[in-house]
């Protein structure tokens, strides 16, 4: 009777397993991703819901999702550092909009091609500005930058050898530091630093030099760590990227949402 009895339990083990082996095996259909909170015209935190973030790489993403029949949600995570952190260690799966470099290759995979391109600018005091032709004007100067921020590899690995740039967690102090004189200039990225100044007040008493440090590309990644990083997931990514690129959606998308910034 004990032997009938487990004889049967065997052959009804594997139907068991089944529905468990189908969940492990189901894709990813909703995912994660956050990216810089203080980067309009690309992201930044909505007004009416501060844990969510909106601008041209969310309006991006979502369509995105939609074509591939994800939802993708874009949620606060945190100053631009630590947002990269949480991505990094798979607490979110994405990043919406990250610069390229061999050390972040390291520990994401980045999704080609690119969606935006944006350039980085120095940003000085109008009453403060200098000579600036090539990354050389800038040396024995104060600069500031950001925590964990890229220029893009050539800029960032002139700057760690020559340069004297001071990173802090945010935009906003950066730019708070060069009003008080307590930096010469600031290495960022021109519309955000357009749409912040504008926020602060400093439009007229800021100016940008010309030309930029660097222009790179912006990036959808997704952590090494994430349990929805599959070959199926990125290259399917990947294939609808390169249809969306072609075309004119992600200019039109970044033309909107600079208007509220000018």
């Amino acid at each position: 009777m004990i032997q009938r009895c487990l004889s049967k339990a065997l052959l009804l083990l594997p139907c068991l397993l089944l529905p468990l082996a189908a969940a492990a095996d189901e894709p990813c259909r909703r995912l994660t991703a956050t990216g810089n909170p203080e980067y309009p015209p690309y992201l930044w935190r909505d007004p009416q819901n501060p844990q969510q973030l909106i601008g041209a790489n969310a309006d991006l993403l979502k369509y995105l999702g939609k074509q591939l029949g994800l939802d993708i949600e874009l949620v606060y995570g945190g100053p631009w550092s630590r947002a990269q952190e949480e991505v990094r260690t798979g607490r979110i799966d994405l990043l919406a909009g990250y610069f390229i470099t061999q050390a972040r290759k390291q520990q994401m995979d980045f999704i080609a091609p690119p969606f935006l391109s944006t350039p980085s600018v120095v940003w000085v005091r109008q009453d403060n500005a200098f000579a600036y032709h090539q990354w050389a004007d800038l040396k024995g100067r104060k600069g500031g930058t950001l925590v964990n921020n890229s220029h893009g590899q050539q800029f960032d690995e002139y700057a760690q050898a020559n340069l004297i740039l001071e990173a802090v967690p945010g935009a906003r102090q950066a730019f708070e530091k060069l009003m008080h004189k307590r930096s010469d200039y600031v290495v960022y990225e021109q519309y955000p630093g357009m749409a912040l100044a504008r926020t602060l007040g400093i439009a007229a008493t800021v100016q940008v030099l010309q030309p930029p440090v660097s222009s790179e590309g912006l990036y959808l990644a997704i952590s090494h760590d994430s349990p929805c990083n599959k070959p199926q997931l990125r290259e399917a990514l990947a294939r609808e990227m390169a249809k969306i690129v072609a075309g004119a959606l992600p200019e039109q998308m970044l033309k909107q949402n600079l208007e509220p910034w000018q």
